[in-house]
């Protein structure tokens, strides 16, 4: 019984890994323009999209498809920002939102209309040879999923932290007037933070697609992301880590004992059950704005 409670555990964590790459995409958009990018899961499934159109359908190779496929989701995302939303900078937050939806539909029609509704299986770039620790197996995939996941993860958030670009990203965040006063170009910062969203998105799409193949379908796995997002407030960088091994590992071990109708909503429970005693979240800050 506790061997099987700690193999779910495990597995349930090493999942939570690809929830952490969508929700730091979540994370950084929202940091940088105040705007909770809908999009996500759509730019998630484009970036797959891009990597099957380079490497399989032209003949790239995996190694210059997955390249490609980054350099084209982050332009794609740049666009967004440039040509969609900053447009309608100075607009009301609900009308932002709605356009990030639009955008959502858009890119998940044209991937239908592209691609089709089949799935598309990838070239298996992840070791299928499970892993054994002592007598508990974890799939092979799942686990070196997890692990490009936690390099990119730790490479963006060093990035985030230590560099003068990601410097310039923090200082927007905390407010845009002061840092275009200093001398931060915040538009450029605004490009960027997509242009990274851009990268994250595409890199949990192609891991999760890995697995199971991709269809117009795939971005709905941002809508489990969301209790990530929630759980540790929009504004944490450090805590959408810890969240999204926590919901990972929540929804298997109740998926496992529970059954498949638990495991769709409870996490969701517990995140409203922490909102309505922290709002911001476990991890999230409290912006207080003058008037």
């Amino acid at each position: 019984m506790l061997s099987s409670f700690l193999e779910f555990s495990i597995i349930g964590a090493v999942s939570g890994g690809i929830y952490v790459l969508v929700a730091l995409s979540f994370v950084i958009v929202y940091k940088s323009t105040n705007i909770f990018n809908f999009a996500t899961g759509e730019m998630m499934m484009i970036g797959t999209y891009f990597f099957y159109l380079f490497d399989t359908q032209l003949r790239f190779g995996w190694i210059a498809g997955l390249a490609a496929a980054f350099i084209a989701a982050a332009v794609l995302a740049m666009l967004i920002e440039r040509a969609v939303l900053r447009p309608l900078l100075g607009r009301p937050t609900v009308v932002l939102v709605m356009v990030t939806l639009g955008v959502s539909s858009i890119l998940r029609g044209a991937a239908g209309l592209i691609w089709g509704p089949d799935v598309r299986r990838l070239t298996e770039i992840l070791p299928r040879q499970p892993i054994f620790l002592g007598d508990m197996l974890v799939p092979g995939k799942l686990a070196w999923g997890f692990v490009i996941a936690g390099v990119i993860s730790g490479l963006f958030i060093a990035f985030y932290r230590f560099s003068r670009a990601g410097t310039a990203i923090r200082a927007t965040s905390t407010d845009q007037v002061t840092a275009e006063s200093l001398g931060i170009n915040i538009r450029a910062v605004f490009v960027l933070a997509w242009g990274m969203a851009g990268i994250l998105t595409a890199a949990s799409g192609i891991i999760t697609a890995s697995v199971n193949g991709v269809t117009p379908q795939l971005g709905q796995i941002a809508l489990n992301v969301l209790a990530v997002v929630m759980l540790a407030g929009m504004t944490s960088v450090g805590g959408v880590v810890i969240a999204g091994i926590f919901v990972g590992w929540l929804e298997t071990i109740v998926g496992a004992y529970l059954g498949a109708a638990w495991q769709s909503f409870l996490p969701y429970l517990v995140v409203l059950l922490v909102m309505s005693v922290r709002p911001a979240g476990l991890f999230g800050e409290y912006r207080v704005e003058r008037i």
